[in-house]
């Protein structure tokens, strides 16, 4: 299975100046971990808007028949995205989606803020 990081290039940190002209801190966001996943197994995605915005700039990380992370209040910085792919790899590795919280990238722990339990198969 697949494992996609779907990252926010909406979001908006609330320091950000929209009158500045510069990339929205998602969109920054987005560029990283594209760059961070460019030779990983990991497929990244961009949307316009996960509706988390008190708690931007936010990722999903989500595979079929795996439990599916949103995470949140990252900074939009290289760290920031080579910890979301390092544990999206892991993910992918996982059978179930669980990670053990010994192996999370520093760069992601505070981060969580939902799990969504796999979908259930059509019967």
């Amino acid at each position: 299975m697949t494992t996609w990081i779907t990252v926010c290039d909406t979001c908006k940190r609330d320091d950000w100046n929209a009158a500045s002209g510069a990339p929205t801190d998602g969109e920054t966001l987005a560029a990283l971990v594209e760059a961070a996943a460019a030779d990983t197994a990991v497929r990244t995605r961009r949307v316009s808007c996960l509706m988390g915005c008190a708690h931007g700039c936010n990722v999903a990380v989500q595979a079929r028949g795996k439990l599916n992370y949103t995470l949140g209040r990252f900074e939009a910085t290289p760290e920031a995205a080579e910890g979301i792919v390092a544990y999206a790899a892991k993910h992918a590795d996982s059978s179930n989606g669980q990670v053990p919280y010994r192996e999370w990238p520093t760069a992601i722990k505070g981060h969580f803020v939902t799990r969504h339990p796999p979908l259930p198969d059509d019967q």
